[in-house]
Parts: structure tokens; C-alpha cells; sequence
């Protein structure tokens, strides 16, 4: 699939924008996206081909795991391992918003 640059609004961004984004994510392809502080390579973190595109793309060592965005506290226990209390209480008291 052929590079694709496409400005968004932070303000309104366009459903269409949104839409092709999420068809990209669905179909295993990769999306750079802003973050509070760098500008992020995401991939549906479920999807072990997708995943191995971001390491691929950022020459990442597969020792070197990735971060995982997701959107509620629920997520954390659906997908995480092994929550200590101390994460617990930190996501509850931090979340929705950055915490790593």
C-alpha cells in the first residue's frame, strides 16, 4: 500500500478521516498519529502481522516491547497480565489520559 499523508483536525476531524484510519487499522496496515509528546506508529496491538510491521518500520528489536493505547481502565484487565494493585490505583486515579 502506497504512503498516504492526510492532515487532521484536532478540533473536528472529518468522520471520513476517521473512517479510512480505522479501514487501515482493520486490514492490518499501520497509522502515525500525534501523542502528547511524539508522534506514534500504531497498529491493531491484537493482530500479531500488524505488530510486526511496527517493529519492521521502526527497526525495533522484538526484545523491546511495544506500548499498547488503550481506551478504558476495562481494557487494562482484558489485555494486561499480572495487575498489581498499585497499577490498579494509578490507572483509576490517572485514567482516561497519559500513564505508562
Amino acid at each position: 500500500m502506497e504512503t498516504q499523508f492526510i492532515k487532521v483536525s484536532s478540533v473536528s476531524p472529518e468522520s471520513s478521516v476517521i473512517d479510512s484510519a480505522t479501514e487501515i487499522l482493520q486490514h492490518g496496515g499501520l497509522v502515525a498519529f500525534p501523542t502528547e509528546t511524539v508522534y506514534g506508529l500504531g497498529a491493531d496491538a491484537l493482530n500479531p502481522e500488524a505488530v510486526r510491521k511496527v517493529f519492521a518500520a521502526k527497526g525495533r528489536p522484538a526484545d523491546n516491547p511495544l506500548i499498547v493505547h488503550i481506551a478504558s481502565i476495562e481494557q487494562l484487565f482484558e489485555l494486561g497480565k499480572d495487575i498489581s494493585p498499585v497499577a490498579r490505583t494509578l490507572a483509576e486515579t490517572f485514567m482516561p489520559g497519559p500513564l505508562t
